[in-house]
């Protein structure tokens, strides 16, 4: 392990932040909400930490696969860490651990949060919620591989370490090019919701801050009816659409716009994803169809709701814990897989789940024709065993922490379906769960253990879970 030059790209990273922190300063002095001196004092700690590293820390050696998870893990780290200075020193929110929880929160484009009353919440700190989960949307690494390539070191290792999923699509034979076409992608679908979201109605501000939420699929809004404030068909039907896009892989994105829009169809995780959440908008509106007196709003809202959990964006329009059970069994389901790899959304990824329906099929097979010779494919192409054994992995890790991280909260006396929907809301980067946590509550009333056992869920989740395991491994620091 490369101590000096993990510590040198970490200081470049907080360069980032710092220059993020600035950003919210116009809001502030537009709303006179009176942080101006909150978000500067953060942006010159910030920034006086990461030049220091980068200039008493000399980069020494090779940039390896180990300094690649170690920057991807602790980097988030640090920035939920500095990113709630803001909090603290502009007086928002008070305790520690509410602080860590909601800059986590943020980062991880979760969209869970210990806030209320967010009307009389100062507008910067909307701002600076909204930009955490959009610069958390991309990643912050890629985001710095586009606009540091100054840090001097390869970049590829970041890349794999920070990319969802277990496929990672690069598009251009240098790293940095990869990460500016992904960003210019991105940019152009959040500038695109803002425009569409401003001309029907919301306020720009909102807008704004809706738009860097929706395609981070990351869910923090402006208001605590959350999109439900406006009732408004064409804003729902807005950020549904581009929940659902931005739910699709970046990659393909980029793909398709070169080559045709064929592309799309030819990804068979594609094809899945669109029907799987067809599907599931169907028969959650059948389900909830008795409750309303239109079946154009309840249509409307099945849709909103099944796209904010499978994409794992976290608004809402309605409180969908007083739809009947077989609806909101539905979007537990739906927490569990995600959407595409290569998005931005958390779960366990569709790729996945058909990798390992595949690869169960083909065990049934081999039983039947022990000399058969059958291997597991996606798109066409056979997928190598190790990327098989890999998921799987992933999988079995994914439910021991889950399970273990119940038990847990379960322990500081919560009930079990907030416990149980709460840490795969963490996990899976999604928001809202059900019971005392649903979507027209907060996390704010839990006991600061289960706050922290939801933060570390969501640290793991956002970095796909053995980025930030290998940190344990002791061969892991060894140089």
């Amino acid at each position: 392990m490369n101590y000096r030059l993990t510590l040198h790209t970490l200081g470049g990273l907080l360069l980032v932040l710092a220059a993020a922190l600035l950003t919210p300063v116009p809001v502030s002095l537009f709303f006179r909400d009176g942080l101006v001196f909150a978000f500067l004092a953060s942006a010159t700690a910030v920034g006086a930490t990461g030049f220091a590293m980068r200039r008493f820390i000399a980069a020494e050696g090779d940039f390896g696969i180990r300094e690649g998870f170690a920057i991807a893990s602790l980097g988030w780290i640090a920035f939920s860490l500095f990113g709630g200075l803001p909090y603290a020193i502009g007086g928002i929110v008070s305790s520690p651990i509410d602080i860590w929880f909601e800059t986590v929160s943020g980062f991880t484009t979760t969209g869970a949060t210990i806030l209320t009353r967010l009307d009389d919440v100062p507008k910067s700190i909307l701002y600076w919620r909204a930009m955490t989960q959009f610069l958390g949307g991309m990643g912050i690494v890629l985001l710095s591989l586009a606009i540091l390539p100054m840090l001097g070191v390869g970049g590829m290792q970041l890349f794999r370490a920070e990319i969802p999923g277990p496929t990672k699509d690069r598009l251009t034979p240098r790293i940095q090019d990869t990460a500016r076409i992904l960003w210019i992608v991105y940019m152009g679908l959040t500038v695109t919701v803002a425009v569409l979201l401003g001309l029907g109605g919301m306020s720009w501000f909102d807008a704004i801050c809706h738009a860097m939420t929706t395609t981070a699929t990351a869910g923090f809004s402006t208001k605590d009816a959350s999109v439900g404030y406006w009732q408004s068909s064409y804003i729902h039907a807005v950020i549904t659409v581009f929940m659902l896009i931005s739910g699709v892989n970046f990659a393909l994105h980029y793909v398709a716009l070169r080559r045709g829009f064929r592309a799309y169809w030819n990804s068979e995780e594609f094809r899945i994803y669109s029907g799987l959440t067809v599907v599931a908008i169907v028969a959650v509106w059948l389900t909830i169809l008795p409750q309303y007196e239109s079946a154009a709003i309840a249509f409307r809202d099945a849709s909103f709701n099944v796209a904010t959990i499978v994409t794992t964006s976290g608004f809402s329009t309605v409180d969908f814990e007083l739809w009947p059970l077989f609806s909101q069994g539905i979007l537990v389901a739906l927490m569990l897989t995600g959407a595409m790899a290569g998005s931005t959304s958390g779960g366990i990824k569709i790729v996945r789940i058909v990798l390992i329906s595949k690869h169960v099929h083909l065990q049934a097979f081999r039983l039947i024709h022990p000399r058969g010779i059958r291997f597991n494919k996606l798109n066409g192409k056979t997928v190598p065993d190790d990327v098989i054994h890999s998921i799987l992995g992933f999988c079995v890790m994914y439910m021991l922490l889950a399970l273990a991280s119940i038990l847990a909260i379960l322990a500081t006396g919560v009930d079990f379906v907030t416990a149980a929907t709460g840490v795969i809301s963490a996990i899976s980067n999604i928001g809202p769960g059900l019971g005392t946590i649903g979507p027209s509550e907060t996390y704010a009333h839990l006991p600061g253990f289960a706050k922290w056992v939801l933060s570390v869920c969501m640290l793991f989740g956002r970095l796909e879970l053995f980025t930030i395991l290998v940190l344990f491994l002791p061969s892991f620091w060894r140089r």
